[in-house]
C-alpha cells in the first residue's frame, strides 16, 4: 500500500498576520542569502485539468510552472504557499528537477534577512487577456512599488518601429487569485 506524501518540512518559516495582505510567511531565525526555505507543494493539475475546473472565485495557492503544470498549494501544501508578493522581494521562486525527474518549486532568500522578518517573493503576473495593471493592485508599499503585481516591463525600442512593451521578468501564478481571472 502507498504511503500518503507527506509535505515538507518549513523549519525556518512562521506563519502570521501580514501587514500586506491576510497572512504572510516570516523567518524563524536570521537566515543567509540563497538560504533554502521550503518546496511549493499541493495538488498537481495538468493545464487541461486546470482548464475544465470550476474554480468558483475561491481564494487559490495557484504556481504555475513552466513544464506547464499548476500547484495548488491550498490542497497538500506548506507554508510556503503564504509568501506575499513585494515589489521588492527579499526571496526568490527557483524551478528544478528533482531526483526523479520531476520538477519542483523551491523557495531560497535572495539576500540576508533577520528573524521575525516578512518574506516576499515577486508574483510577476502576466495578463495575456490584456486586463489593465489596476485588476492586479500591489499592496506591499516599497518605495520602488510598481503598484500591481504584473511582471515589470522594459520599453525597447524596435530599428525602424515604434517602442515595444517586453516582459523582463517570468510568469508566476498569483497563488491567491481565482483561475477565472487567469490568463489561460
Amino acid at each position: 500500500m502507498k504511503s500518503p506524501k507527506r509535505t515538507s518540512s518549513t523549519p525556518f518559516i512562521r506563519v502570521g498576520p501580514s501587514g500586506v495582505h491576510g497572512l504572510g510567511a516570516f523567518a524563524t531565525r536570521d537566515l543567509p542569502a540563497e538560504a533554502f526555505l521550503g518546496l511549493y507543494e499541493g495538488r498537481r493539475y495538468t493545464k487541461q485539468e486546470v482548464a475544465s475546473k470550476l474554480w468558483d472565485d475561491q481564494l487559490t495557492y495557484l504556481f504555475t510552472l513552466t513544464t506547464g503544470e499548476t500547484i495548488d498549494g491550498a490542497k497538500g501544501g506548506n507554508a510556503t504557499r503564504h509568501l506575499n508578493h513585494s515589489c521588492e522581494p527579499n526571496c526568490e521562486a527557483v524551478e528544478e528537477y528533482d531526483e526523479a525527474g520531476e520538477m519542483v518549486l523551491r523557495f531560497q532568500t535572495m539576500e540576508a534577512v533577520e528573524a521575525g522578518d516578512e518574506l516576499f517573493i515577486d508574483y510577476s503576473l502576466t495578463a495575456d487577456d490584456g486586463s489593465p495593471p489596476s485588476k492586479y493592485p500591489c499592496h506591499c508599499g516599497s518605495p520602488n512599488c510598481r503598484g500591481t503585481m504584473l511582471a515589470p516591463v522594459e520599453v525597447v525600442a524596435e530599428k525602424d518601429g515604434p517602442a515595444t512593451p517586453v516582459d523582463v521578468a517570468p510568469a508566476v501564478s498569483d497563488p491567491r487569485r481565482p483561475l477565472s481571472e487567469l490568463p489561460w
